[in-house]
């Protein structure tokens, strides 16, 4: 008996799959994802939460920084790094817009050349047969007059979508699905999503803030939980590596 369960161990123990190989998913991108200094709570970017729903054989490295374009992450030598520790296997988030759009900041990057960055940053992940996945920049909370969600990124985001399609990456339409939720919630509750804070109400903002593009812990929580939903929903190796909860 002793024998036959001796062998038995051995079977199992010989034939048992192979853990799961370690990867990384590297976050690019801007203030909407990145990670906060303490003075700027409860200001939260969405790829905070982000990181609590993987398993162990999954390290989500955040390198998404406020203020940042594609073309001022590469210039900063933020991108260099990345690509440098990149691993095969390994995936590779990309949201940029916010700052890329608005031809008064710094940060601006013309419509041409924020293809060709995006372009090169899949390249590059390709190269190092990593996963890039393109995500819209998440949508400004933004009403109508008669209540309901205007988009302010139809030029990038329409740029986004056209690069993931001509390249063949997968695509989070952030944009398309952060306006879902604000139209859901409605012009008041949506509010409860961002950065809207009565003077006194906080510490760190005296003076109070009105900010409808940053997101407090809630907003940046659910932001983060539609783009498991969407990583689900486009079903590659990385949506098993998500924490099963309720039973799915």
């Amino acid at each position: 008996m002793k024998l036959f369960i001796s062998i038995l161990f051995f079977v199992t123990t010989a034939f048992a799959w192979p853990p799961e190989k370690k990867i990384t998913v590297w976050l690019i991108g801007d203030s909407t994802m990145s990670v906060k200094e303490v003075k700027a709570y409860p200001e939260t970017g969405w790829g905070m939460p982000f990181v609590f729903f993987w398993e162990s054989t999954v390290t989500v490295d955040n390198r998404a920084m406020n203020g940042r374009s594609t073309r001022t992450f590469m210039e900063e030598k933020r991108w260099d790094p990345v690509v440098s520790e990149m691993q095969e296997g390994d995936y590779v988030f990309i949201q940029f817009g916010h700052n890329d759009e608005v031809p008064t900041k710094k940060s601006f990057v013309p419509e041409n050349d924020f293809k060709a960055n995006l372009i090169k940053y899949v390249m590059d992940t390709r190269n190092k047969k990593a996963t890039p996945i393109l995500i819209t920049p998440v949508a400004r909370r933004k009403f109508d007059s008669s209540g309901h969600v205007v988009g302010t990124h139809e030029v990038y985001s329409g740029i986004v979508r056209s690069v993931a399609a001509d390249q063949k990456v997968m695509l989070i339409d952030l944009d398309k699905k952060s306006q879902e939720l604000y139209e859901q919630l409605g012009l008041e509750h949506s509010k409860l999503l961002f950065m809207q804070l009565k003077p006194g109400e906080h510490p760190n903002y005296p003076d109070g803030k009105d900010d409808n593009t940053h997101f407090n812990e809630l907003g940046a929580r659910l932001i983060a939980q539609i783009v498991l939903l969407e990583i689900k929903e486009l079903k590659p190796e990385l949506a098993e590596r998500i924490i099963k909860t309720g039973g799915k």
